[in-house]
């Protein structure tokens, strides 16, 4: 293959908004999640004010900024006041616990699927094994529950055996016995659906991907035909056992180089929400034989794979599945993926929905009480105005609220990383 008909090794770097967009809400979730633990932690799932600020600090929040964080978010936390303590407390809203009751269901319903996607990342693995903390790490995105060592492993000793390592003492999980029906790829099927209900060329379809190029993608002339070639390249499947195979050959490395990009298209095929944060997939490279520069080697498939360098200032770069993606949102989506983006909805929801549904509520209960709760509502926004700003002062209580007691807007703290990104994308508006 000449140089002009080979795809390039640097490509430039072209950013997807849409996906980039989906980190942010991301971004926003994964604060939401940390505050959850700690109020899931406390005695009857509340929190004093008081101590909000102090406790926060060791979920990576600074000074002052808790109190601002809550009131961004009304249908995922609440502010009231204690009936016999007469203290302020905040937890979690109806909405909220409802949100986790669900994706704790969902996920105890999905545990077969589970025991399934385990399987088949073993399977992936050179032998059969793998580091029982590397599958801790990404549990949630492949959709096992925290005990999932006991609910998952030990609890099918017929697929999986768990043993401690002599040399290194790390725990690891082994399969019991390969199963064939389990090793074919989530590409394959598609293939076959593909080629059944379009009518493409079955020479054409045999080993290529489905591409899908970024918005403002320059593709030219020798690029198309270097894709075209690489395309219709055969490659080994990734369940497959390539021990045997003399990898010296200059044909064997291309075959090696796309059978990589396969394994991590089947990697990311096995996760609940078709995504995965580079970090945790590099966790897997020396047992999946993957690439050692992970990050340049997929950004020569932009087509096929985006990494977003959003929702930690260009540190979190977060691998997707370009084609299990269609207006960010998941083209085939779960169970789980459905209860954990409810989160992401009571998120975006406007705080003034929030406003108008308590006042509603207070009509139905009565003029004087409505009188009290507004009181009440002023006492909590004055309140952690005073915590926002870190100063003490008197508090009225009854005070006439305006609307501008609390900052409902939902800007963040983080905006910083769109204006100065550091991962040098060339953006297309």
């Amino acid at each position: 293959m000449s140089q002009s008909t080979s795809i390039p090794k640097k490509q430039t770097r072209v950013r997807d908004h849409g996906y980039d967009n989906y980190m942010e809400i991301d971004k926003k979730v994964r604060k939401i999640l940390k505050f959850q633990e700690l109020f899931l932690s406390q005695t009857n799932n509340m929190l004093p004010v008081s101590r909000l600020d102090s406790l926060s600090r060791r979920i990576g929040f600074k000074q002052f900024e808790a109190g601002r964080f809550i009131l961004k978010y009304p249908h995922v936390f609440e502010v009231f006041e204690h009936p016999v303590q007469r203290i302020l407390y905040c937890r979690l809203t109806r909405k909220a616990l409802s949100q986790i009751e669900q994706e704790n269901e969902a996920l105890l319903r999905q545990i077969p699927d589970a025991v399934t996607r385990v399987r088949k990342l073993l399977m992936l693995t050179n032998t059969g094994r793998v580091r029982l903390e590397h599958v801790r790490i990404a549990r949630k995105e492949f959709g096992l529950p925290d005990d999932f060592e006991y609910s998952v492993i030990l609890k099918h000793p017929q697929f999986f055996r768990l043993f401690d390592a002599d040399d290194t003492r790390n725990k690891y999980i082994e399969m019991v016995e390969k199963d064939c029906s389990l090793g074919v790829c989530e590409i394959e099927r598609v293939r076959e659906q593909e080629y059944r209900e379009k009518g493409v060329d079955a020479e054409d379809i045999r080993f290529s991907f489905i591409v899908n190029f970024p918005p403002g993608f320059k593709i030219g002339k020798y690029y198309k035909i270097a894709v075209w070639k690489w395309q219709r390249l055969p490659y080994w499947s990734p369940y497959e056992n390539i021990s045997g195979y003399d990898m010296r050959s200059l044909e064997a490395q291309k075959r090696m180089e796309k059978r990589g990009v396969a394994m991590i298209h089947e990697l990311l095929t096995l996760t609940v929400e078709k995504k995965m944060t580079l970090e945790r997939i590099a966790h897997f490279r020396m047992a999946m034989d993957l690439p050692k520069k992970l990050k340049e080697f997929l950004l020569q498939h932009q087509g096929i794979f985006y990494i977003s360098t959003r929702g930690n200032h260009g540190k979190l770069h977060t691998v997707f599945l370009r084609e299990a993606y269609r207006k960010g949102d998941l083209i085939e989506p779960n169970e789980l993926y459905l209860a954990r983006r409810k989160l992401a909805g009571l998120a975006l929801m406007s705080p003034r929905k929030a406003r108008v549904d308590n006042e509603l509520v207070n009509y139905r209960r009565g003029g004087d009480e409505d009188d009290m709760k507004g009181g009440v509502r002023d006492y909590v926004e004055d309140d952690f105005e005073v915590i926002g700003n870190g100063r003490r002062g008197n508090r009225e209580i009854g005070k006439e609220s305006n609307g501008g007691g609390s900052d409902y807007s939902d800007e963040s703290d983080d905006d910083s990383s769109l204006e100065n990104d550091e991962d040098g994308y060339s953006a297309t508006e």
